[in-house]
């Protein structure tokens, strides 16, 4: 069957002097290792070959099951009808008197269909010595301009050329549909020193899907694999490598692009949305497939900018091939995942949400990637981007590799491929998933279980090491963007600069914070009093790091319920706590993270394989929490007080932290100069506090200027007075104090009138 490629009009007979040769030419050895498909070299053996006594050129070609086979050289007037030397396929032909460098290509015959095919193995090699240098000490950043598949043009001839990285392979070939899956076909050059293979296939075109076929190391055909660097793929079960095109310019986002530095300070208000692209909406009536990324951006642009979150963050959109990872076992760190589309359609997506001035962040998963055959998983027949031992190499809670930091070309592959997200999409920054099992050897393991660095410790150095470059060249490369990490533990230092010692973060979610008051939450009101610490816990710490405040999709499955079904009490009590949680986040110092659904009370758990219940919202209940938290966001981002200082001590202050016993808590936020402040005061009981004394910092009026338990949000109402005069009566140690009742569950939100 020939191959599908540009078709050309039959030659004419050998003339110019040039004649044709047979068997003689031809090494059996390197014959029969060419049918076998176990040549190693075919670069030395198949195109054209000089002889430098005669000057004579002998050019090779194999071609399975071909009948014949001309050798057309235009520039030259040849025109050689070629010899079968080999039942199998093989052609050879002998040229005299010709030029230098020989341009030419075939004509080649299947069942009398006539296919015109240029030779890949008359091209020279496309990596340079600089490139291949500077991966082997893993500094080749940009690796995807020289690895993986990129269209290029070589001697006038268009195509695509390739390279991957596979030092033990006895044999790595590109295959495909082009090359009916034949791995004798397309053999790659390796260049030895690097362990990288590479060849220029011409008459390629975006969209044609191909794969690598590896004899590994121990001489076994490896399950072929898709392209560690490949930019897109096919639609799962599906799992092969496809071609792209450059990248689509778009230039619609450069005002949003010249401000972002300025919108991921520390002093900026920051709430972001973070979003599972399959599962936000579907479509019931095709069969309730996801969205496209077009779709996409229809409903979730207006949406998120109607709610006021300033960012959207999508969970992993690098290929996978499980869906119920939800991304977290990603095959393609290079590829925009194919549910949903194309590489472009994500591009156009993420400029479209930057020209409604909402920031886009992305998952990135450095931590561990999946065994499945056509990943990284033993890529050349050993143990390459993960560790051999699996006491170092092998995640006992995801059942994934790790990871082997110790080696420059990975450490290369992971901070090139973040760097390909920021520089090819222009994201705005990246939230690196599962960081504490990269930074501790013995992350989820039983003693015997792990093997300590070099000083007997449990730290994972090289991961260390990863993460600073990691950070060091993101925010080197790719000027205002943030860089978030999703760090568990008491690692002190994650968010500090590199140059002190630290990770490099920008920030850190707060999964204590998280933790303490979810758990808080979900407690019977009448027990609150003997945990009031779980709230107040988190202010110990609270600026130890740059803290996001996170109630992530982590937090909502698993058989964890959603937010709203943690909250204790009767329907009216699970808004009203809902509510007052919600007044106590965006008030609490930190920037903020929800994930979809929590914004209006989404009942059931998170289901990835559905959409979410956006009917609840015929309801006033769950659309009343829906208007509370766009309203908490345009205040948040409204009221410097609330953002300005939320890494900063200086910014916080209790009036009232020690109520236990009527689990109330209340507090001041202040901007940059104090010449703006909140007051904060939480109810975390059912029962209202009439005349409630708070001590303020001033006499004077204040207004109530949101109140969770308004009928605005299907509140109680409960009469309370929206304006209230400060008295000269020292309380809390402040120097003057209000009277007021504070509604039952609920959040009010107070600042000078």
């Amino acid at each position: 069957m020939a191959p599908k490629t540009t078709r050309a009009k039959p030659a004419k007979a050998a003339v110019n002097g040039a004649t044709a040769l047979g068997p003689a030419l031809a090494d059996q050895s390197e014959v029969l290792a060419l049918v076998a498909g176990t040549h190693t070299n075919p670069f030395a053996f198949l195109g054209p070959h000089v002889d430098e006594g005669t000057r004579e050129v002998t050019v090779r070609c194999f071609l399975p099951a071909a009948d014949s086979v001309t050798l057309i050289s235009e520039g030259q007037k040849l025109s050689v009808n070629m010899t079968k030397v080999h039942p199998d396929g093989l052609f050879v032909a002998k040229l005299t008197q010709t030029k230098q460098p020989l341009s030419y290509h075939y004509l080649a015959s299947w069942d009398r269909e006539e296919v015109r095919l240029e030779d890949p193995y008359r091209f020279a090699g496309i990596l340079s010595t600089k490139e291949i240098l500077r991966f082997r000490q893993g500094q080749l950043w940009r690796a995807w301009e020289c690895l993986g598949a990129r269209p290029i043009t070589l001697d006038h001839v268009e195509g695509f050329a390739f390279a991957v990285w596979a030092p033990a392979a006895q044999r790595v070939s590109v295959v495909g549909p082009f090359n009916n899956w034949d791995g004798r076909r397309h053999i790659m050059r390796k260049l030895h020193d690097a362990g990288i293979w590479e060849i220029f296939i011409p008459g390629l075109s975006a969209n044609d899907i191909y794969k690598y076929e590896i004899i590994g190391a121990n001489g076994d055909l490896q399950p072929l694999k898709s392209d560690p660097f490949g930019q897109a793929a096919e639609l799962r079960p599906a799992n092969a490598s496809r071609l792209v095109d450059p990248p689509k310019q778009i230039d619609s986002d450069q005002a949003w692009l010249k401000t972002r530095h300025g919108r991921h300070g520390l002093d900026a208000p920051i709430s972001v949305y973070e979003v599972h692209a399959g599962s936000f909406r579907r479509k019931p009536e095709e069969g309730n497939r996801p969205l496209t990324y077009g779709e996409l951006g229809d409903w979730l642009i207006p949406y998120v900018r109607d709610m006021g979150f300033t960012h959207v963050q999508f969970m992993p959109l690098t290929e996978y091939p499980f869906d119920g990872s939800w991304g977290y076992q990603p095959v393609g760190l290079f590829a925009t995942t194919s549910r949903y589309g194309t590489p472009d359609e994500f591009r156009e997506l993420v400029a479209r949400l930057h020209e409604a001035e909402i920031g886009v962040l992305c998952d990135f998963v450095p931590a561990h990637f999946p065994i499945d055959g056509h990943g990284l998983n033993r890529f050349d027949g050993t143990a390459l981007y993960e560790h051999a031992d699996p006491r170092l190499g092998f995640h006992p809670d995801w059942k994934t590799n790790i990871y082997d930091f110790t080696k420059p070309e990975v450490v290369n592959f992971l901070v090139s491929s973040a760097l390909f997200w920021l520089d090819r999409f222009k994201i705005d920054g990246l939230r690196v998933d599962a960081v504490s099992s990269m930074l501790y050897l013995d992350y989820s393991r039983a003693d015997g279980e792990w093997i300590p660095n070099i000083y007997g410790g449990n730290i994972n150095l090289e991961a260390v090491q990863f993460m600073r470059r990691l950070n060091e060249m993101c925010y080197g490369e790719a000027d205002g963007i943030m860089m978030v990490a999703e760090e568990s533990t008491a690692w002190a230092g994650v968010c500090k600069p590199t140059y002190d010692g630290g990770l490099g973060f920008g920030f850190k979610w707060n999964l204590g914070w998280m933790h303490d008051t979810l758990q808080y939450m979900s407690r019977d009101p009448i027990h609150r009093a003997w945990h009031h610490g779980e709230i107040t816990f988190g202010l110990a710490y609270a600026w130890s790091e740059n803290f996001m405040l996170a109630l992530s999709h982590d937090e909502v499955v698993h058989g964890k319920g959603s937010i709203f079904s943690r909250m204790p009490g009767d329907d009216w009590q699970r808004y009203a706590n809902l509510r007052a949680y919600y007044a106590l986040m965006w008030a609490h110092p930190g920037k903020k993270l929800l994930f979809m659904g929590a914004e209006f009370g989404q009942v059931a758990e998170w289901n990835h394989e559905g959409s979410l219940d956006w009917h609840l919202l015929d309801q006033p209940s769950h659309k009343g929490v829906q208007s509370l938290v766009r309203d908490l966001n345009k205040l948040y981002r409204a009221t410097s007080a609330l953002h300005q200082r939320d890494c900063d001590p200086s910014g916080f202050e209790w009036v009232q932290a020690d109520a236990a016993d009527v689990s109330v808590y209340g507090f001041l936020r202040w901007n940059h100069d104090r010449t703006e402040k909140v007051l904060a005061l939480i109810n975390m009981t059912p029962v209202p506090r009439v005349e409630y004394r708070v001590g303020v910092p001033h006499d004077g009026a204040w207004q109530v200027i949101l109140n969770t338990d308004s009928s605005a949000y299907d509140g109680s109402n409960f009469d309370g007075p929206t304006r209230v005069e400060a008295e000269a009566v020292p309380f809390n140690g402040q120097p003057a104090s209000i009277v007021l009742t504070l509604p039952p569950l609920a959040g009010l939100y107070l600042v000078p009138a």
